[in-house]
C-alpha cells in the first residue's frame, strides 16, 4: 500500500536550516505530484510547497517563498524540503502528501489538503528565537 514517511525534523534556532525528507513506497512515485503541508498547534493545516511530476514546476506559500525549496529525486522515490532562514513561526508538524488522483494538475489548488489523498505521519519542526 501507499506509504509516505517523513524525516529530518528537529529543533533549531531562528536563522537555522533543516532538510526534510519524505520516502515514498507502494506506488510509482515519479508519476505523481507532491506537496508539503504544515500544521501548527491550534491552526489549520496549510500548504507550504508543491512540485510537479518532473520537478520543473514548483509553488510556494508566500510565507516561505525565498526561504524554502521543494525538490524530488524520482530515482530514489524521495521528496525533499530544504528550509533555510527558519523563523519561530515556522514551528509546526510538517507532512508530505501525494496527489494520486490528478487533482493538482497544472498546479490547481495545490495548497488545498483536499487535493491530496495520501499522507505521511509528519515530522516536528521547532524553531526557537
Amino acid at each position: 500500500q501507499v506509504q509516505l514517511v517523513e524525516s529530518g525534523g528537529g529543533s533549531v534556532q531562528a536563522g537555522g536550516s533543516l532538510r526534510l525528507s519524505c520516502a515514498a513506497s507502494g506506488y510509482t512515485f515519479g508519476s505523481y505530484r507532491m506537496g508539503w503541508f504544515r500544521q501548527a498547534p491550534g491552526k489549520e493545516r496549510e500548504g507550504v510547497a508543491y512540485i510537479s511530476i518532473g520537478g520543473v514546476t514548483t509553488y510556494y506559500a508566500d510565507s516561505v517563498k525565498g526561504r524554502f525549496t521543494i525538490s524530488r529525486d524520482n530515482g530514489q522515490n524521495t521528496l525533499y524540503l530544504q528550509m533555510n532562514s527558519l523563523k519561530p513561526e515556522d514551528t509546526a508538524r510538517y507532512y508530505c502528501a501525494a496527489d494520486l488522483a490528478g487533482r493538482t494538475r497544472y498546479g490547481g489548488r495545490w495548497y488545498d489538503e483536499g487535493s491530496y489523498n495520501a499522507w505521511g505521519q509528519g515530522t516536528q519542526v521547532t524553531v526557537s528565537s
